[in-house]
């Protein structure tokens, strides 16, 4: 079989996590911000429990239809019209939670905190949140500031950015657990693209969302 066939344009760093065994067919998955589902091929055809969200109507209708072809018992509600920051799921509902270059279009801080809060109420304790998105590592001299956290990059495009030290606190503040070092890809010194893989923990002391926008605020008046 062609690999296209099989595994579709699955990201490169999402198909590395499942050669490394960390995405297993008893795992229920949540792709937040499907697209049309670039993601998804390998997951249903081989037979993965598998859900979806994306604000695109097109976007989710291609998902559907990617489901009815590859498992027989798709139901579209499966696959819903809804913003990243206010999904209708149960809390603790996945195992794996995949946000592939979504965060990055976040309108705001509140707006970044807001999705970030969803995909890890969504996501069940010893799961796994695994995000691509657009970083300044490796740009911060070519980037310019347009407040709130949002860029413009050489490419022309703008962008919410995160770099390696917020993803570091953010984690730490999640109590969650790295299941291996931030990865940037620096694409001709245009934009770059991070990885960024933790570990939901088992038990949460305290809800370490709430706590970020303030600490951002600390931090600026710094």
């Amino acid at each position: 079989m062609n690999p296209r066939e099989l595994f579709g344009d699955i990201d490169i760093y999402l198909f590395d996590q499942l050669l490394k065994g960390r995405i297993t067919e008893d795992k229920r998955i949540l792709d937040a911000g499907c697209g049309t589902g670039r993601n998804l091929t390998y997951f249903l055809r081989s037979g993965f429990d598998v859900y979806a969200v994306d604000r695109s109507e097109e976007a989710v209708e291609a998902v559907r239809k990617l489901g009815e072809r590859w498992v027989g018992h798709w139901t579209a509600d499966r696959a819903r019209v809804e913003p990243v920051e206010k999904m209708s799921f149960a809390n603790d509902s996945f195992d794996v939670v995949i946000c592939n270059a979504v965060l990055h279009f976040a309108a705001n801080e509140a707006h970044f905190q807001q999705m970030l809060h969803e995909l890890w109420r969504v996501l069940r304790p010893g799961g796994l949140l695994f995000a691509r998105l657009a970083s300044s590592i490796g740009i911060e001299g070519r980037i310019q500031p347009l407040g709130e956290s949002r860029y413009k990059l050489p490419d022309g495009s703008i962008r919410f950015l995160v770099d390696e030290e917020r993803l570091l606190r953010t984690t730490e503040k999640l109590q969650g657990i790295l299941l291996e070092p931030i990865k940037t890809v620096n694409v001709a010194n245009q934009r770059c693209m991070t990885t960024w893989c933790v570990k939901k923990p088992h038990i949460l002391f305290f809800d370490p969302i709430e706590e970020m926008p303030g600490d951002q605020d600390e931090k600026e008046q710094a």
